[in-house]
């Protein structure tokens, strides 16, 4: 079972297209972020409320209305995103398995139970390192590992894609209005 949800996946990967340089588009909307993606529409507007409630996302009304990064991308961590999109869940959490040996008939003794559990010291140990991680690394760090692994034409791909859909819908729009 993944402690990070696929959730999480989907938000940051629609995410980098968010920020600047590379690939930046700086607002798009959640349908076209989804279907750039090919993640599902419903999942990732329901993603997108929670970085809103979170304060990773400004949305913005209207025909060309959006997300965009409510700061800098090298404000955002991916420790930041994961807590938005899944809660500040702690990764293990202890049974007290220890006070329940047989050999106790029923009544742990105190030295037994006593402190932190050996188990979840450990586990809290890889929890903080975990979280250290996720905070050390922002979403204009992974923009910059995405773009320093994809091709030169890859951003104007991108960028191109965007502006077709826009025109798309201003013709749609248009189109509406004439009938």
């Amino acid at each position: 079972m993944a402690h990070i949800s696929t959730g999480v996946e989907y938000g940051l990967h629609c995410l980098l297209y968010l920020t600047e340089p590379a690939p930046g588009v700086r607002e798009a909307s959640v349908r076209d972020l989804a279907e750039l993606q090919g993640v599902p529409l419903d999942f990732l507007a329901k993603l997108f409320t929670k970085l809103h409630k979170a304060g990773l996302v400004i949305a913005t009304e209207g025909a060309k209305g959006g997300f965009s990064l409510a700061r800098s991308a090298s404000e955002i961590s991916v420790l930041d995103v994961v807590t938005a999109i899944d809660g500040d869940k702690a990764l293990f959490e202890c049974r007290e398995v220890r006070a329940r040996c047989a050999v106790f008939d029923e009544t742990p003794p105190v030295w037994a139970t006593s402190g932190v559990c050996a188990i979840h010291a450990v586990m809290q140990q890889a929890e903080k390192r975990m979280r250290e991680s996720l905070a050390s690394q922002s979403l204009e760090d992974l923009a910059a590992r995405m773009s320093a692994k994809a091709p030169r034409t890859f951003e104007p791909q991108v960028l191109k894609w965007f502006e077709s859909r826009g025109a798309n819908r201003r013709r749609e729009r248009g189109g509406a209005a004439t009938r």
